[in-house]
């Protein structure tokens, strides 16, 4: 602990002891409702889709209390505190690609499967190579999707416990031990004990952010432009990692402030947008809480819920942004260098409103995002793991279903070791940047092979394999060789430069590749008729839920 033990750093707020209190009578509450959830755990699908028990309503809220994760609490407010319209643009990306989700894929998806993407994939193609490539996407997204968390875990910590940035010991710790909360949650609760962690998550975040979002419009008498003024008086320039001198002011209310420096700049952010928009409708984490509804029509109730929560959530995210860069000591410039970096706008607008209580509320809200998020992907990981791979793959379907359920919780131990390990390499990274990431791959992998699953007659499993595995691989491989990994003083390995690839979102490139391939694959392969015939029966379910009800009960 003597790791922890650290004397104030420069940034550092609140009282620690006081902010780890609320944050552990939060944990012990949600650890309470888990292990009272978990005694219906009896069966697979009370494992994976909590009895598909829970309504529409209910699912909504839980899907947005998926979806606003550390990238949105914390990463979005950083991005806009510091670049101002263009981080806004993370917002618009998240919000506008639910349309996608809604109008293509939840109902479709929730007539279609049982409990995984690879159940869809499979309905009319070769089961074994579809499942594994399935999981193989789900398991890499996941990855991305949980480094991102882990991140804010550590970037949270970090500023609560006064932990420098550079002590990798103290901030490690942290992150193992919100590791292990996340490890817990997933064995004991299932999906039934998660999507009640992530109700009362989404609940606490979109309260304590409107407290904190009238407060801010409180002091500027509810005029918008008197905030959007101060906070560009307030920052007229910032001291970049690098050395660079970089103006805001009036930078912080137009376009280009991060994404309009250069041609290549201009071009990344398409990239970016292109990602975020699409990648939503290919988030396993997402598509599986459409199981965890009784009805088709359930599940589009569960999505307009989700849209209005969310979309109420991102204009909250611009007040607490702006609200940040204008009210805090130091604006953006004191944001940047603070303990967890850009991700530390919003505790800091909290202890300069509230003091150390309302930090210590709003970071037991940060914490509640992380871990519900995290529970929530690490479930999805090992479901799918469990079901296509082992249950469907290795053993042929022919497995009792709690060796699936044990199979299950062993994965979910190992991906959140291989989690807290990746979060200790990615701290300090913006988590709204690393997720965009995860976006890009969930849209390269798994979009283009659901969309022509659902829409086209003669797709096929070579198809649907050169769509998942080149769109994965290609965006995996950009991501490596791209300045999001090396070549700035942002990277994730500041002291290396391999990158070649000059976009640090590779969504322009890898996305419409994978489409391409999906066509190519299609063409190459044979044209089997087993697979013809089962489209009709595919569409019929999809469009009308006819049968659907009976699969999932088996």
């Amino acid at each position: 602990m003597n790791a922890i033990a650290q004397a104030p750093v420069e940034g550092g707020v609140g009282n620690p002891v006081l902010n780890i209190g609320i944050f552990g009578a939060f944990v012990v509450v949600t650890l309470v409702v888990v292990f009272r959830a978990s005694r219906n755990n009896k069966t697979a699908a009370d494992y994976y889709a909590a009895g598909r028990s829970f309504t529409g309503p209910q699912n909504g809220v839980a899907i947005a209390g998926d979806y606003l994760s550390a990238a949105s609490f914390l990463g979005i407010a950083g991005a806009i505190a510091v670049n101002g319209y263009d981080g806004f643009l993370y917002s618009i990306g998240f919000l506008v690609a639910w349309l996608i989700a809604l109008l293509l894929v939840a109902e479709l998806l929730r007539n279609t499967g049982k409990f995984t993407m690879g159940d869809v994939l499979a309905f009319r193609m070769r089961q074994r190579p579809v499942r594994a490539a399935a999981a193989t996407s789900t398991l890499v997204v996941s990855f991305f999707y949980l480094l991102a968390q882990m991140a804010g875990a550590g970037a949270l910590v970090a500023l609560l416990l006064q932990i420098p940035n550079e002590n990798v010991l103290g901030q490690g710790i942290v992150i193992a031990v919100v590791g292990i909360l996340m490890i817990v949650y997933v064995l004991v609760g299932g999906m039934k004990g998660t999507t009640w962690v992530q109700i009362i998550k989404a609940g606490l975040l979109l309260a304590g952010t409107a407290v904190i979002t009238v407060w801010v419009l409180t002091i500027f008498g509810f005029n918008l432009s008197a905030l959007l003024g101060q906070s560009v008086s307030a920052n007229p320039s910032l001291t970049t990692a690098a050395g660079a001198e970089k103006l805001l002011g009036e930078n912080l209310l137009a376009p280009g402030l991060q994404y309009g420096a250069t041609a290549t700049a201009k071009i990344d952010f398409l990239s970016l947008g292109l990602a975020l928009v699409l990648g939503t409708a290919g988030l396993p984490h997402i598509l599986m809480r459409f199981y965890t509804v009784p009805t088709a029509k359930e599940a589009r109730r569960s999505v307009v819920w989700a849209i209005w929560l969310i979309g109420i959530f991102y204009l909250f995210s611009l007040i607490l942004g702006y609200g940040a860069s204008a009210l805090v000591p130091g604006g953006a410039q004191r944001i940047s260098t603070a303990p967890g970096g850009t991700n530390s706008a919003a505790p800091l607008l909290a202890f300069e409103l509230g003091g150390e209580i309302l930090l210590g509320l709003i970071s037991a809200i940060a914490f509640a995002t992380i871990l519900a998020v995290v529970a929530g992907l690490t479930i999805t990981a090992s479901a799918s793991f469990a079901h296509d791979v082992y249950a469907n793959v290795i053993k042929k379907g022919e497995t009792a279903p709690d060796s699936e359920v044990k199979v299950a919780r062993i994965t979910a131990v190992v991906i959140g070791a291989v989690a807290i390990a990746a979060g200790i390499l990615a701290r300090n990274q913006n988590i709204a940047f690393l997720v965009a990431l995860a976006f890009a791959v969930a849209a390269s992998a798994n979009l283009p092979t659901i969309l022509y699953s659902l829409f086209w007659k003669r797709f096929n499993t070579t198809g649907a394999l050169w769509s998942i595995y080149g769109g994965l691989l290609s965006c995996v491989l950009l991501i490596v060789f791209s300045p999001a990994v090396s070549g700035r003083p942002t990277s994730m390995i500041k002291d290396a430069d391999f990158a070649i690839f000059p976009l640090a979102n590779p969504g322009l490139v890898s996305i419409p590749l994978s489409f391409l391939l999906g066509i190519i694959g299609t063409y190459v392969g044979a044209r089997h008729h087993v697979e013809i015939a089962k489209y009709s029966e595919m569409e019929v379910r999809s469009l009308t839920g006819a049968g659907s009800e009976k699969a999932i009960s088996h």
